[in-house]
C-alpha cells in the first residue's frame, strides 16, 4: 500500500473520531473506518500518532469536559458519563490524573482567579519585573496551515491532519514551532463562524509543493506583547480577557492590524493538561 493510502485512511480515523466522540469508538471500529486489518490497525495507528487510538478518544473527552467545566452549567455526573465514565468517581479520578486537580476544584478555580494579581511587563532590554508578559520583536515566517471553521476548542483535529500530511513528506522538523491563528473573537462571533488555522512553521517553504487541505501562509513579523500560560487549552480564555482589559490599557500601546496567534510549546499527546504551555502572541504598537 502506497504511503498516500494510509495518509488518506488515517486522516479518516481522526476526523472519524472529533466527530463521534459521543459514539462507541471501539478498536473494530476504527480499523474499518480506516480499511485496515483489525489486527494490526494498532501498531499502525501507534506508529503514526505516538499514541494508541485509546488514549486519543480519552484525551480529547477529558479535554471537552474540562471546556464543559469552566464554560458550561451540566452538573459533573452528566459531564462525567459523557466522557465515557460509568461514575462521577471514576471519571474524577481520571480528571484528577491529568489535570491535577478535582473536576469541582476545577470548575471553581480554575479560571479567572489565575490572572487577578499579575501587573509584570517584561521588555528585550529591561529586566523582568514579573514573568507573564514579554515584549518581542519577530521577523515575519512562513507557515503550512490548515483552515478550522467552527469553535476553537475542536482545532485539535486540523492539527492531527496537519501533522499527519507533514510527516507523510517528511518535513516534520523539530525546531518548527506549531501555532493556531485565531481570526474573530468568539465572544462577538458564533462558535460554528469562528475562522483559524492549525500551522507548522516551515524553515524551506519554496522547497515544499502544496497541495489541499494545506496551504502556505505568511505570518506577518513586527513587535508582539507575548503572555506565556502554563495550564489547559481550556483556561487560555481568560488569558485572554486579562491580557485585552487589564494589561494592555495599562502597556501604552495599541493592538496592531495582525490576528492573534498562539505558539504551543509542548504536545498534548505527551503532556498533562496541567503543564501544557501556550504563548500568546498579539501584535502591538
Amino acid at each position: 500500500m502506497s504511503e498516500k493510502l494510509y495518509e488518506t485512511r488515517l486522516a479518516r480515523v481522526v476526523t472519524y473520531i472529533h466527530d463521534h466522540l459521543d459514539d462507541e469508538l471501539d478498536l473494530n471500529r476504527l480499523a474499518e473506518v480506516a480499511c485496515l486489518s483489525p489486527y494490526h490497525w494498532h501498531r499502525i495507528y501507534h506508529g503514526f500518532y505516538g499514541e494508541t487510538a485509546a488514549a486519543t478518544v480519552r484525551r480529547l473527552r477529558l479535554h471537552r469536559a474540562a471546556n464543559e467545566l469552566l464554560h458550561g452549567e451540566a452538573q459533573i455526573d452528566s459531564i462525567a458519563t459523557r466522557a465515557g465514565y460509568s461514575s462521577a468517581q471514576a471519571f474524577s479520578r481520571a480528571f484528577q490524573a491529568s489535570y491535577r486537580m478535582a473536576p469541582g476544584q476545577f470548575r471553581n478555580e480554575g479560571g479567572a482567579s489565575m490572572f487577578g494579581a499579575i501587573d509584570g511587563i517584561r521588555s528585550e532590554e529591561g529586566a523582568m519585573q514579573q514573568h507573564q508578559v514579554d515584549i518581542r520583536t519577530q521577523e515575519g515566517f512562513s507557515v503550512a496551515a490548515i483552515e478550522h471553521r467552527g469553535d476553537y476548542m475542536g482545532i485539535g483535529r486540523a492539527f492531527e491532519m496537519l501533522f499527519h500530511w507533514l510527516a507523510t513528506r517528511g518535513l516534520i522538523d523539530p525546531r518548527a514551532r506549531s501555532l493556531g491563528i485565531y481570526f474573530d473573537d468568539p465572544s462577538a462571533v458564533p462558535a460554528e463562524e469562528l475562522r483559524s488555522m492549525a500551522c507548522c512553521e516551515l524553515f524551506k517553504p519554496d522547497e515544499v509543493t502544496f497541495e489541499a487541505p494545506v496551504s502556505r501562509v505568511e505570518v506577518p513579523g513586527g513587535e508582539f506583547a507575548v503572555l506565556t500560560h502554563v495550564g489547559p487549552y481550556a483556561q487560555l480564555c481568560f488569558a485572554y480577557q486579562w491580557l485585552y482589559g487589564a494589561w494592555l490599557p495599562k502597556s501604552g500601546r495599541e493592538t496592531g492590524d495582525a490576528p492573534v496567534f498562539e505558539v504551543y510549546l509542548n504536545d498534548p499527546r505527551e503532556t498533562a493538561p496541567a503543564d501544557l504551555v501556550t504563548e500568546i502572541w498579539v501584535g502591538v504598537r
